[in-house]
């Protein structure tokens, strides 16, 4: 939600204004998106609560065009123009090409003359909305594609072979193997991993605040920021994703000054301070696919074992080992950042 004023209503001014939210939108939410922008409104609350419909496609059916008396509007002429910045910011389903959304909305709403608000917001390439109503009759649900596998292409897309990185080593072996290839470089991992997200983070800064030492599995090993759904019978995970990188970002420069978190694996681009502090230390970011957790559960994920705090349940540190599970080289030890090389 932005705050503007009739100043932005022109296209150089609202072109440059798309450009830098698109950026700050970054990947941490699982391109392409389903975009909606929303100017106007005669509330913060009328504003925000238009782009949530907008994002799931509730306004689909508005007119393209306003009245005398202040009605709401989709303005397809903007939608096709921010479909082209988008396509133009290079990022794209997370790791690069246009594909960055796969539809806008933008919906112009009436206002007071002294103001313009401006929400923007994304349904994530999962595209989790179903649409419900009650009445009289009772209560209905939006009927779904049981079969979504149709869609697929039959063939898979043809793509290099990825670098394949043994995990089963020492730590400074795995980091010097890293260094010889380049951001954006295709990986496929093979070894043990150390699971840990937010509570378990938090957990160590205090051990460490008390003068307790890095535990050793924060320095054998990478750490993948995630956590399990249950595990289904018979399965050695549930759904098991990266989650987003970014909430992390804080404790990086500590750690790895301890020699922890020298390789981190999530989703999502990254602050500065994350891209430094790897430069300074000799780290690696890398990029985990976003949105198919369960594939990856189900095909990458050979085993998985609770290590620490196990009462934090989901939170709890687990050390997990996979099998060609892939990944992005997206922040490296020299200080090349790849969602910084195709940002302002």
């Amino acid at each position: 939600m932005y705050q503007e004023s009739n100043s932005l209503l022109n296209e150089a001014s609202l072109s440059r204004f798309i450009r830098e939210k698109i950026e700050d939108l970054g990947t941490a939410a699982c391109p392409p998106y389903y975009l909606a922008l929303v100017i106007g409104g005669t509330s913060a609350e009328m504003t925000l609560k238009t782009v949530k419909l907008a994002s799931t496609g509730y306004l689909d059916n508005l007119p393209i065009s306003g009245n005398s008396s202040g009605r709401a509007f989709r303005d397809p002429e903007w939608e096709e123009k921010i479909v082209k910045i988008c396509q133009e910011y290079g990022v794209g389903a997370q790791f690069g090409g246009k594909y960055f959304v796969r539809d806008v909305r933008v919906i112009r709403l009436p206002r007071h003359a002294a103001s313009c608000p401006v929400g923007i917001g994304v349904s994530c390439s999962a595209d989790r909305n179903i649409k419900g109503k009650i009445t009289a009759e009772g209560i209905f649900i939006e009927q779904l594609e049981r079969e979504p596998g149709k869609f697929l292409p039959e063939k898979a897309p043809e793509l290099d072979k990825p670098v394949e990185i043994n995990l089963e080593r020492p730590m400074r072996e795995i980091l010097a193997e890293l260094s010889k290839y380049p951001v954006k470089t295709r990986l496929s991992l093979t070894g043990t991993l150390i699971v840990a997200r937010d509570i378990a983070h938090a957990r160590i800064k205090r051990m460490l605040d008390e003068g307790k030492p890095m535990p050793g599995y924060f320095k054998n090993h990478p750490i993948y920021y995630a956590g399990p759904a249950k595990t289904p019978e018979g399965m050695a995970s549930g759904s098991f994703g990266p989650t987003t990188a970014d909430r992390m970002d804080p404790y990086v420069d500590l750690f790895q000054s301890l020699g922890g978190s020298m390789i981190m694996l999530a989703k999502g681009n990254r602050s500065k301070q994350v891209t430094d502090s790897c430069k300074k230390h000799g780290g690696f970011y890398l990029g985990s696919v976003g949105g198919p957790a369960a594939i990856l559960a189900a095909e990458n994920i050979v085993s998985v074992k609770v290590v620490d705090f196990a009462e934090l349940g989901m939170e709890a540190v687990r050390k997990i080992v996979v099998k060609n599970m892939p990944a992005f080289i997206l922040t490296d030890d020299k200080g090349n950042d790849f969602y910084s090389g195709n940002s302002r």
